[in-house]
């Protein structure tokens, strides 16, 4: 690769009121890359350049996040997905690989279920297809993100990188109040997911916050766990399921493992449906 193509580029897309912040590195086929919920697109840091190797990396800044500023609009994983359709739009580009890890996940979920045409692959990192497939202990957390819990999420990571990057700092509290409105409403995509044709993988932590019987179902949704695979691989369905050892929801954008099984699934070819 010339070195050229890996300096990374950044850009802001209008997209009605927003103006969505991306990166772009690599070159090659498109990889888009959607953070999780309080993060930006620092936390693919240590898995793009690997994955920029042999491909052209896309990592963006969703609605409030990181660099990109808020709008006068309720956040929704719908309404991101829709963003990340008028990026692809935008940067002239009829489909992509999409990655995305756990509030990110969902983004790229809905993606795949409204927008079929332009995720050429889906890779779903710590994501729940429904609400109760977190443990009840984590929705309660995501249920109680207000004000309170911003001013005591001021002591995290997360809070630190927001307050460097972001362009109005002080709109942390909104963020968290805005996340904590949308993790409190009801979501069940079961019938979707289930005509999902897009290569899946699905890559989770032994001791994930969703629960592991969840990443099981999900995996069966998309033809998964039905049978043996055979000698000669013609029952490896679609879609795939990672499992890696040792991995918390925490910690597993850390993973040596992650980007060898993201390199992987991507370079495989693609089976019939």
């Amino acid at each position: 690769m010339p070195a050229s193509s890996q300096t990374p580029r950044s850009g802001y897309v209008p997209i009605g009121a927003l103006r969505m912040f991306y990166t772009i590195r690599g070159a090659g086929d498109p990889l888009i890359l959607i953070h999780g919920g309080l993060g930006s697109s620092d936390m693919f840091v240590r898995i793009a350049p690997k994955l920029s190797a042999h491909r052209q990396i896309i990592a963006v800044d969703l609605q409030g996040h990181g660099r990109t500023a808020d709008i006068d609009r309720p956040l929704s994983f719908q309404a991101m997905a829709d963003d990340i359709e008028a990026l692809l739009e935008h940067l002239r580009l009829r489909e992509a690989d999409v990655l995305g890890y756990s509030v990110g996940g969902e983004v790229a979920l809905r993606m795949a279920i409204a927008h079929p045409k332009s995720v050429r692959r889906l890779i779903v990192i710590s994501a729940a297809f429904k609400r109760d497939g977190w443990y009840p202990e984590i929705l309660a957390q995501m249920e109680g993100l207000d004000e309170k819990a911003a001013e005591q999420l001021k002591q995290t990571d997360l809070y630190r990188t927001y307050r460097s990057i972001a362009p109005r700092p002080e709109e942390w509290a909104s963020l968290c109040s805005k996340l904590g409105v949308m993790f409190r409403q009801d979501y069940d995509w079961t019938g979707e997911v289930a005509h999902i044709k897009a290569p899946t993988l699905l890559i989770f932590g032994d001791s994930d916050a969703v629960r592991i019987r969840h990443a099981e179902e999900f995996f069966e949704l998309l033809g998964g766990g039905r049978k043996d695979g055979g000698w000669d691989g013609s029952g490896v369905p679609r879609a795939h399921l990672a499992v890696l050892p040792g991995q918390t929801h925490y910690s597993i954008l850390d993973s040596p493992l992650l980007a060898t099984v993201v390199d992987e699934f991507l370079g495989a070819p693609a089976r019939a449906p």
